[in-house]
């Protein structure tokens, strides 16, 4: 690890320590910016170092402060492990954790996704929140008020053919995220998952290669439902909120 105002208010996060995933473009870039502005310590990973560190500078410019970077891969699961143990020795906790880092694989008929494909697809989106969520478990407990975001997609609730892995694998994730605040519900830590709806990002072009990004909803501008779940005075759990409301 290396030390690198919108319409809720600045300071609705202040002095807290939240760790965004996917954060080197994006949604998740967009989260992380938001989050620092309105007064937390943003824990920023993704796998591109230049990407981080851009973001590291675009924090500084707009709050005076340095995020913290680490430059890993979702999938390098000791590295999770690691992370759990790095922040425990530095805070001793973690007030928020947003998972959005996010892999779409290929749209195809069901038989013609190659395995390796699928593997990947599912490592990222669902076993790396699993480990995640192992990892950092006993951090978010101990905070006053953790909070767990995950991000998710219609896609998951819509059975559209050629969607094979990517649909499957955020419904996993919709289960994983709802057990696990079921299981927590008796505890301050409260977990929810977030749909952002269709927004302009590479994956979203990928997907949809005839779209026009510049007449979609922007990533900074659909984070006020991440800083809205993130808040410590937001108690629902186990639920699947919308970020775009039009």
């Amino acid at each position: 690890m290396t030390d690198a105002d919108n319409s809720l208010g600045a300071g609705a996060l202040a002095g807290r320590i939240a760790l965004v995933t996917g954060a080197s473009r994006g949604i998740g870039r967009a989260v992380a910016l938001r989050f620092a502005k309105e007064g937390a310590h943003v824990i920023a990973m993704a796998r591109t170092k230049g990407a981080l560190e851009e973001l590291d500078d675009e924090i500084k410019a707009a709050t005076g402060k340095s995020a913290t970077l680490i430059a890993e891969n979702i999938t390098d699961y000791a590295k999770i492990d690691q992370v759990g143990g790095a922040l425990f020795q530095r805070y001793g906790k973690l007030d928020i954790l947003v998972g959005n880092a996010g892999s779409l694989g290929q749209l195809s008929p069901m038989p013609q996704y190659t395995p390796k494909m699928w593997d990947e697809v599912f490592a990222v989106n669902v076993t790396a929140n699993w480990r995640l969520i192992r990892s950092l478990d006993p951090l978010l407990r101990a905070a006053d008020a953790g909070r767990a975001l995950f991000v998710t997609s219609i896609a998951a609730r819509s059975q559209s053919m050629y969607w094979g892995p990517y649909a499957a694998s955020k419904a996993a994730l919709e289960q994983l995220a709802i057990i696990y605040a079921k299981e927590t519900a008796h505890t301050k830590l409260r977990v929810n998952l977030i749909d952002p709806g269709a927004v302009a990002t590479k994956m979203f072009a990928t997907a949809f290669p005839g779209a026009d990004l510049k007449t979609m909803a922007q990533p900074d501008q659909i984070t006020d439902m991440f800083v809205t779940a993130a808040r410590a005075d937001f108690d629902q759990t186990g639920q699947i909120l919308t970020a775009q409301t039009a």
